[in-house]
C-alpha cells in the first residue's frame, strides 16, 4: 500500500478529519461503562452484535450483582449465557467472556491495576492468546479499560478507509493499525475520540448498502 497524501501531510490529514468529525459530533466519551471491568465485559459481549443488545445484556448482570469478577469467575457458564442472551450467540459469548475471566483472575488475582501495569505489547499477547479474544477486542480493552495508546481497527473504520483509497480490499488488520498508529500521536485520548466518530460515521452514513454519502460530514474532506 502506498501511503496517501493529500492537502498535506498524512498526519494533518488524518487530524484535520478527526477535527471535522469533533466538530460534528462533539465528545462522544466511548466506551460507555462505569468501571473498567464493565468496559472489558462490553468488549467481549459487543462481538458481532450492537451496543443496544449489550446495554441489555449487562444491565441483567449487574441487577444479579455479577459485575465483579469473583463473582463472574464462580457463576455457572450456563446461568451467565442465560443473563446474556440479548447479545445473540450467548452460549459462546459466555465461555469467551469466562475464558478472559478465568485468566485475568487466575494470573493477576482480578487486579486491573496489575494487568495493565505492564507494557501494552505484552498485555495484547497474553489477551490475543485466551480462546475468543481477537485483535478488536484486546486492543478495546487495551485502549479503553486500560488507557493504552492502541488503535482500534473495526468494519466501519475498514470500510470508510478502503472506499477512499487507502487501503486495498481485505486489508489485514494490524496493516490498518500501524498505518493509524505510524501517523498519529501515541495519545489514548486521541485514538478513543477517533475511532468512536468513526464508528458513528460507519453506522449513519458509510453504510454496507446504499450509504448517504451526500450527507456525511466526510462529503467534500475526500474530494
Amino acid at each position: 500500500m502506498e501511503d496517501k497524501k493529500i492537502d498535506g501531510s498524512i498526519t494533518n490529514k488524518l487530524l484535520s478529519l478527526h477535527n471535522v468529525l469533533l466538530n460534528f459530533y462533539g465528545p462522544l466519551h466511548w466506551w460507555p461503562g462505569e468501571t473498567e471491568l464493565e468496559i472489558i465485559v462490553g468488549a467481549i459481549l459487543t462481538q458481532n452484535t450492537n451496543w443496544q443488545n449489550v446495554s441489555k445484556a449487562l444491565a441483567k448482570i449487574k441487577a444479579e450483582g455479577l459485575l465483579e469478577v469473583e463473582a463472574l469467575f464462580h457463576i455457572d457458564e450456563q446461568y451467565l449465557a442465560n443473563l446474556i442472551k440479548s447479545c445473540g450467540y450467548y452460549h459462546l459469548k459466555a465461555r469467551r467472556l469466562k475464558n478472559f475471566i478465568n485468566f485475568f483472575y487466575q494470573k493477576y488475582g482480578g487486579s486491573l491495576e496489575k494487568l495493565f501495569n505492564r507494557d501494552w505489547h505484552i498485555i495484547r499477547e497474553e489477551l490475543l492468546a485466551i480462546n475468543g479474544i481477537g485483535p478488536e477486542t484486546a486492543d478495546s480493552i487495551l485502549l479503553y479499560a486500560g488507557g493504552k495508546p492502541v488503535f482500534v481497527v473495526d468494519a466501519y473504520t475498514r470500510r470508510i478507509f478502503e472506499r477512499h483509497g487507502y487501503f486495498s480490499l481485505n486489508e489485514n488488520y494490524e496493516h490498518i493499525q500501524q498505518f493509524f498508529m505510524q501517523h498519529l500521536p501515541p495519545e489514548p485520548s486521541l485514538y478513543n475520540e477517533f475511532h468512536a466518530q468513526l464508528v458513528m460515521i460507519g453506522k449513519n452514513y458509510c453504510k454496507r448498502n446504499n450509504p448517504g454519502c451526500q450527507a456525511c460530514p466526510l462529503f467534500s474532506f475526500f474530494d
